[in-house]
């Protein structure tokens, strides 16, 4: 730029002026701000890809059982000791049961649609034989959940859940392509009966929660079918008022009720009420970035059920406001994907049983986290891969898998990997149960 050059005249002025700064700062902010939005359209543009859904479910689901079987490890060594066990038990009980979880997702994930549907009356019939095993059963701390096969404890109630997602999703699925979903009659029967009947043996042996999640698993398969909102109404006031009835016919549940809507005294005695306020100084005390993995003193007695029920609390301690973020930011990628599959499949019994296995591990997430921050009763439901519990890790994997299986019929997919070629991300892809035989 010359001498005599306007352009450096008004740049002078403007200097003088002191608005140059305030120019520049302007300049700062619009280029943030571009650079934002093209961040913002490559993150778009990533999750656009038709195998996006696939990787995120299985990178939540292993990062969520990585972040488990650590938190597992820290808490339960203190509790084998305080039950008089040796060291470590409950922690290599978990670790048997992710291998064999694992194992499943990789086999159901490499399962087609037609594998599933045929899987769904079998595991509820087996799962219905579980229930009533267990009511007659000896009662375990006076509830009756578990059965004992081959030294280890089974929860039947937990089988029971994805069972009557299959289940549903098959029913539905067939009636709809018979036409009949327009009857009330044909969406309600059998489904109806046979969710009552689940949540029937449940109760009687006393899991208020998870009879809860199987009506939050009837209630979205009706949604996702297409259900009258007249008729979904009806059905919530019906659950309500069975649920209330319940809740008064147990003491127990109505105690947890009670503790949760009245005061929290520093001294009061009951378990819930204990529990919660137990948990609230194990959240409280870890703050921004926690005490420290294992460093955690709420887990040695202090806080009951600190490796199933309440170890999101433990989690917060340990891991502070950052691990607790991080982990509800994974529950919320999975929760993503597994609406973005049930979205995009084109087939309906794949759109429903992915519909409903998203609600149920999203919900079962919110259930557990809501009652140990106190915005929520106490349930007793275990946080999905990441509580102690091999029946419930078993099956929130085999649910996993299935979610991929169901991804891999997403538009485009199968297009996406003819077109990769050889390279690593198809031998990737190949190794995971994409390659073309699977599809």
């Amino acid at each position: 730029m010359s001498i005599g050059d306007p352009g450096l005249a008004e740049d002078e002025a403007d200097l003088a002026a002191g608005s140059l700064p305030v120019a520049g700062l302007q300049l700062d902010v619009r280029a943030r701000l571009v650079g934002a939005g093209d961040r913002a359209r490559r993150l778009k543009v990533l999750l656009d890809r038709p195998l996006a859904s696939y990787y995120l479910v299985l990178g939540s689901t292993l990062l969520l059982l990585a972040v488990g079987l650590m938190m597992v490890l820290s808490t339960s060594t203190a509790y084998d000791l305080d039950q008089g066990q040796p060291p470590y038990s409950m922690f290599q009980k978990q670790l048997l049961g992710a291998v064999a979880g694992l194992v499943l997702m990789w086999l159901a994930s490499r399962a087609p649609a037609r594998m599933l549907r045929a899987c769904a009356y079998p595991l509820l019939l087996v799962s219905l034989i579980g229930l009533v095993l267990v009511l007659m059963a000896p009662p375990q701390d006076d509830v009756h959940r578990w059965l004992t096969v081959a030294g280890l404890q089974v929860q039947p109630s937990e089988f029971a859940k994805l069972a009557l997602v299959l289940w549903g999703a098959d029913l539905l699925a067939r009636k709809e392509r018979l036409g009949q979903l327009t009857d009330t009659r044909h969406l309600l029967v059998p489904l109806l009966p046979g969710a009552a009947l689940m949540c029937l043996l449940v109760v009687l042996g006393k899991d208020l929660g998870t009879t809860f999640l199987l009506l939050v698993i009837f209630m979205a398969l009706l949604v996702i079918v297409g259900t009258p909102g007249r008729v979904l109404f009806g059905m919530v006031g019906l659950m309500a008022f069975a649920l209330l009835m319940v809740i008064v016919a147990h003491p127990y549940e109505l105690q947890r009720l009670s503790s949760f809507l009245g005061p929290h005294p520093a001294g009061c005695s009951s378990l819930s009420c204990y529990q919660l306020i137990q948990g609230k100084d194990a959240l409280g005390s870890g703050g921004l970035f926690g005490v420290g993995l294992g460093a955690s003193t709420m887990k040695w007695g202090l806080l009951p059920n600190s490796p199933t029920d309440f170890i999101f609390a433990i989690l917060g301690q340990e891991l502070g406001l950052v691990g607790t973020v991080c982990v509800v930011a994974l529950y919320g990628g999975l929760a993503f994907a597994g609406l973005r599959i049930a979205r995009r499949v084109p087939d309906t019994f794949a759109r429903l049983a992915a519909g409903a296995i998203t609600v149920w591990l999203v919900v079962q997430a919110m259930v557990n986290m809501g009652g140990v921050l106190g915005l929520l009763p106490i349930t007793g439901v275990p946080l999905p891969l990441i509580s102690s519990g091999v029946s419930s890790l078993i099956v929130t994997l085999a649910a996993m898998g299935m979610l991929m299986s169901f991804a891999r019929a997403e538009p485009g997919a199968a297009q996406a990997l003819a077109a990769a070629g050889p390279g690593t991300h198809s031998r990737l892809a190949r190794w995971l149960g994409l390659g073309r035989r699977a599809l």
